[in-house]
């Protein structure tokens, strides 16, 4: 994805990879933010509106939803999007009830472009 990325900045800016600027630059000289970024905002902020919703919520049902009687197949697994918030929280130093107040947790999420 990094590399998609760094193409698209790269031909915003009018450069070419044999203009020999660095990956850390572009995004700099055009005010974006990585994609990655972007969407760990996005994972963390639909998170944020799960968590708050009731118990009896669809989302919230399904939330706690187990699967039993599937195989994962052959091959690396598949992360599954638990996995995925608790690392993008891990990075961030956040808890899952930090996402219970929207103010602070926007805060602390939003990425800086």
């Amino acid at each position: 994805m990094h590399v998609a990325e760094m193409g698209m900045l790269r031909w915003m800016c009018g450069h070419t990879k044999s203009d020999k600027i660095r990956n850390e630059v572009i995004p700099e000289k055009v005010g974006v933010a990585s994609v990655v970024d972007m969407l760990r905002e996005a994972r963390l902020r639909w998170l944020g509106h799960v968590k708050r919703q009731g118990t009896d919520a669809p989302v919230r049902r399904c939330e706690g939803l187990v699967v039993e009687g599937t195989q994962r197949g052959r091959g690396r697994p598949k992360k599954y999007w638990e996995e995925v918030i608790r690392q993008d929280l891990a990075q961030l130093h956040l808890t899952e009830n930090m996402t219970l107040d929207r103010k602070e947790s926007r805060s602390r999420i939003k990425v800086v472009g």
